[in-house]
């Protein structure tokens, strides 16, 4: 029991396996499937024999159209030890063949007759049960069959389909001893199986044949008179193509409810026509139905049907490979299946199953075939002027009459639908010899014309529901190209294919993605991190897993088994499903209550795996079959890649959200002049640059700061962070507002000259506005580039806007920056936020601004309140464009924290200021801090007195720090340096940045400011 030559399958791995051992790495999928399915069934490798059935059809269609085909296959393995097996759909073997007669005897009783059955649940993994499991060709090798008694042999399997419905009918197995492996067996097995498919369309045709035979005999064709006969498919009628498109798709319909019938279709110009289904049955009993259009007669004089027109464009119309060969061998049987006629196809339109195809040209007025089994298209002509020797209503000049027998056929049908009936040479004669029709004639007058009637279809029920069905197919996946990836969201988007499915193809609908597919990552392990992300159905009686709950699939599995395969597994009937029967027996078991048949299939996109869809049947009756496989392969195929677009932009936004939020702050910085709130709202779409800042300044004041860089995307957040620096730095240098904005203004423009990428997309451009907040003198400092101005809300409740000078935005340079200083009393609201708040597509700015300011009226709200309502209120519900809120509540410092001097520039005062200085201090209980403010102050206003110019104010703030200010009317700053040890001088400055916790210069107006920053606990 050595390793297969062709390396596939050691003996030693089933023996792994069969000891409980993994060893899915060194077998087979489809194979490893099969075990683990026969271990989930109980299932012996020794086990004795198979059921037999004696019950079997001796004449189903498979039997007769295999027979042939087995007997030359026979013919062409004879003397080989090959035996050749058919079996039906459930795994009956109903034919059997062998290339030595010796090889019956040898063989166990099992395999010499008709009658076993070789379904996997029953033989475990053989050929013939892995063919009907995994529905494509097989082959099984050696060690790889389950049973003991199999061990010696190796076989080829694959499934034979009904060419129209494409279900499976049976299986074609060739069964050999394993050193007969042979490559070639797979192209021979392939195309036996395809000469055994062509025999069952065969058997279709001549089913439709006798349908339509059956149906001219009646002489119901000739019901309405010899000059009232509908061509549907003539030019003259004036019909369009999306008529004529319509007429067929309901005449299908009619054949399909299997019913007498009546239904009235409008066409585009107002004329209404009648389609009625009527019942026709074949000497062998074969049951269809006949299609008839009924049209209100025309005006006198108007010819109902010319000539189809010589330059009418061909269509091209797929036929099964190898079909095409068989159409001209197919016209003469065609043509002598309607008794006294000779038949002829001009027009037609071939229905087939999705097959391997190629295209085929039907040309009007060519012998080239008959018309598709199960839908026979008709086009009628009327001709006035042929005249009938007889025929089977017993009207002259119309039916089907001879003269003579079939080769003097007198007179035309009023038929021609696929089939053109009356070619013949005797007298009225509808041909000019040369098989061209004559042109044609206007009818006689009559003063009342009945309506018009014919032939449209003639199908078998079935037939027409395939047709109906494949149909029902195209326009779900047109449905699911425009429903499903309508939005960039994970989650949404698997719901759409939910949704598209059910009801028209599945009643439940269950999707489980990876927890890191939802974060736009790829899964580490898709296999086992799966949770329940979409349930979806007809009703909420099914018991699936609720939504977030993690699942886990054993191994046999048709959820595990198809993400392995990465295709979609087919399960028609689930209480035969051993490997999703054994996964949870309880839950399995409440299921089986509300569905039956299920449809595994991955989801997959560029090599990426994103999760598994199950499609479930439950009260629609028929189970899922192959095209249904392929249906919703196809829609799992789109839909993943649109959740892959999905992931994949939720990845990108995740980062540069995660960008935009390391650039913005990250936390509120202590201080005491506002109490402040902020919200940042990123759009639906794309990330932009809003940003915000909260900045402490010297002597108790804030920065407030609001931009927006133009443009979304990664660089608009790379260039937001770089401002949103470069602004924090500025306003630490203590400069003015609108200073502060020249300077961002000049950086912008830099940024646009040096980097490469504006040039391609113009100037990166941005607005802003930045306010400074002083709560000694309760007066705010604004200035604002191109930004809208803030909203200000008094204690009294009053809203109002500045009216601040605009501005141009940063990045145009050149032009000045106003900045203007407002009146703010304590417990006002500063409200800044970007223009996201306010405008959009359809908002009219005006109309916002007043909902703004309605929102903002009630002055009892805290910053956080004021946030939440904007964002409910205000904002837009699906923002296009960042939104940065900032709302400040004023405080002001009391007046007694407050202590100011003035004084000359006298060196002498220097000791009463020190003094007085003290005097405030232990009036303030910070005795502690009284020496390093001593000493900062003695050496402040020393350097003011000596370098600076009179007057001089001496001020200390008593806050969360002691700050300690002396101002004068000259703009030197003085510089700290490192004295020399020679120096006389120069170490003031020194001991004051050691004594203080931070110091700095401002400049005002009218001269500057030094302020020093001391701990309340200073020694």
């Amino acid at each position: 029991m050595g390793r297969a030559t062709d390396g596939k399958g050691p003996a030693r791995s089933r023996e792994r396996f069969l000891q409980g051992e993994a060893v899915e790495a060194g077998v087979r999928t489809p194979i490893s499937h099969s075990w683990q399915r026969c271990r989930a069934l109980g299932l012996s490798p020794d086990q004795p024999g198979l059921p037999f059935r004696d019950d079997f059809e001796r004449d189903a269609r498979i039997i007769r159209a295999a027979v042939p085909v087995l007997d030359r296959l026979q013919s062409w393995f004879a003397g080989s030890r090959m035996n050749i097996s058919v079996a039906d759909a459930n795994g009956t073997v109903l034919l059997r063949r062998f290339g030595e007669a010796s090889l019956a005897r040898s063989l166990p009783a099992f395999q010499r007759v008709p009658g076993f059955v070789f379904a996997e649940r029953y033989a475990g993994t053989n050929g013939i049960g892995l063919a009907l499991a995994e529905r494509q060709l097989v082959q099984v090798y050696g060690a790889e069959h389950f049973a003991e008694r199999a061990q010696g042999n190796a076989c080829r399997a694959l499934p034979v389909r009904d060419p129209i419905s494409g279900r499976i009918e049976g299986v074609l197995c060739l069964g050999y001893p394993r050193s007969a492996e042979d490559p070639a067996l797979a192209t021979v097995i392939r195309r036996a199986a395809h000469a055994i498919e062509r025999r069952l369309l065969g058997q279709s045709s001549e089913r439709e044949r006798a349908l339509l035979r059956a149906y001219l005999d009646t002489g119901a064709e000739t019901a309405a008179g010899p000059h009232h006969r509908l061509g549907l498919g003539e030019p003259a009628l004036g019909m369009r193509p999306g008529d004529r498109a319509t007429l067929m798709e309901k005449a299908v319909e009619l054949i399909s409810w299997a019913q007498r019938a009546a239904v009235h279709v409008t066409l585009s110009d107002g004329r209404r026509v009648t389609l009625v289904s009527r019942p026709a049955t074949t000497a062998t009993g074969v049951q269809g139905f006949v299609i008839e259009a009924v049209l209100p007669g025309p005006a006198p004089h108007e010819p109902l049907l010319v000539p189809w027109p010589a330059e009418e464009p061909r269509r091209p119309t797929l036929l099964p490979a190898d079909f095409a060969h068989d159409l001209a061998r197919s016209a003469e049987p065609a043509a002598s299946s309607v008794p006294g006629a000779a038949v002829r196809v001009t027009s037609a339109v071939f229905t087939v199953p999705p097959t391997a195809a190629v295209p085929v040209v039907v040309a009007p007025g060519t012998v080239t075939g008959t018309a598709a089994p199960g839908l026979v298209p008709l086009r009628a002509e009327s001709r006035g002027a042929a005249a009938s020797a007889g025929g089977p209503g017993g009207a002259p000049g119309e039916g089907i009459g001879t003269a003579g027998g079939p080769s003097g056929t007198a007179g035309r049908s009023g038929y021609e639908a696929g089939y053109e009936v009356g070619a013949g040479t005797g007298p009225g004669a509808a041909t000019d010899g040369r098989g061209s029709p004559p042109p044609a004639k206007p009818p006689a007058e009559s003063p009342a014309e009945p309506p018009a009637r014919g032939l449209v279809l003639v199908g078998e029920p079935h037939v027409g529901r395939y047709a109906l069905a494949a149909r029902r197919r195209l326009e779900l996946l047109t449905d699911a190209s425009t429903r499903i990836g309508t939005t960039l969201d994970v989650r949404r988007t698997a719901e759409e294919l939910a949704e598209t499915a059910v009801p028209r193809l599945a009643d439940y609908v269950t999707i489980d993605l990876p927890e890191a597919v939802l974060r736009g990552e790829e899964a580490t392990d898709p296999f086992s991190d799966l949770y329940r992300t979409v349930v979806h159905g007809i009703a909420d009686d099914c018991p699936f897993h609720p939504v977030g709950k993690r699942v886990d699939y054993g191994p046999a599995t048709p959820h595990l088994r198809c993400l392995a395969d990465g295709q979609a597994v087919l399960e028609p009937d689930l209480r035969a499903a051993m490997g999703w029967l054994a996964h949870d027996p309880p839950r399995t078991e409440v299921m089986l209550a509300h569905v039956h048949s299920l449809i595994a299939v991955p989801l997959v996109a560029r090599g990426v795996v994103l999760g598994v869809a199950a499609f479930y049947r439950g009260r629609h009756p028929a189970p899922f079959d192959d095209d249904d496989r392929s249906l919703v392969q196809e829609l799992a195929g789109r839909a993943a890649l649109s959740i892959d677009n999905a992931r994949r932009y939720t990845r990108e936004r995740t980062m540069v959200l995660t960008l935009q939020r390391s650039l913005l702050p990250q936390g509120l910085p202590d201080q005491d002049a506002v109490d402040v709130a902020h919200r940042y709202l990123p759009a639906e779409s794309d990330v932009g640059g809003d940003w915000y800042d909260v900045i402490p300044l010297s002597g108790t004041r804030v920065g407030l700061l609001v931009g927006d860089v133009v443009g979304h995307g990664m660089l608009s957040a790379a260039t937001m962070g770089r401002l949103r620096t470069a602004a924090r730095s500025f306003a630490e240098l203590d400069f003015s507002p609108d200073e502060v904005l020249t300077h961002l203004d000049n950086l912008v423009g830099r940024l646009d000259r040096e980097d490469p990428a504006a040039g391609e997309t113009g100037i990166f451009g941005a607005t802003c506005l930045y306010a400074v907040y002083d709560p000694t003198t309760q007066q705010c400092t604004m200035a604002r580039a191109g930004h809208p101005p803030p909203a200000l809300v008094h204690p009294d409740g009053t809203v109002t806007f500045p009216d601040l000078p605009a501005g141009p935005p940063l990045g145009l340079g050149g032009l000045p920056f106003e900045a203007v200083d407002i009146d703010l009393p304590e417990d006002s609201r500063l409200v800044l936020y970007t223009d996201g708040l306010i405008e959009g597509r359809n908002r009219d700015v005006d109309l916002v601004l007043n909902r703004l300011r309605g929102a903002l009226a009630r002055p009892d709200r805290t910053p956080e309140e004021i946030c939440e309502t904007l964002l409910d209120t205000v904002a837009p519900d699906h923002p296009r464009d960042d939104i940065a809120l900032l709302v400040a509540r004023t405080h002001a410092l009391a007046p007694h924290r407050i202590a100011t001097w003035d004084l000359p520039a006298d060196p002498s005062l220097v000791s009463e200021v020190r003094s007085s200085a003290l005097r405030r201090l232990t009036d303030w209980g910070l005795e502690d801090a009284g020496f390093a403010a001593e000493l900062v102050l003695s050496e402040l206003v020393t350097n003011a007195i000596r370098h600076g110019s009179g007057p001089v104010r001496v001020r200390l703030l008593h806050g969360r720090t002691l700050i300690c200010e002396v101002s004068d009317r000259s703009n030197t700053a003085p510089h700290l340096r490192r004295a020399a040890t020679t120096d006389e001088g120069g170490r003031g400055l020194f001991l004051v940045a050691q004594l203080a916790r931070s110091w700095g210069t401002r400049y005002i107006r009218q001269g500057k400011v030094i302020w020093a920053e001391c701990g309340l606990d200073a020694a």
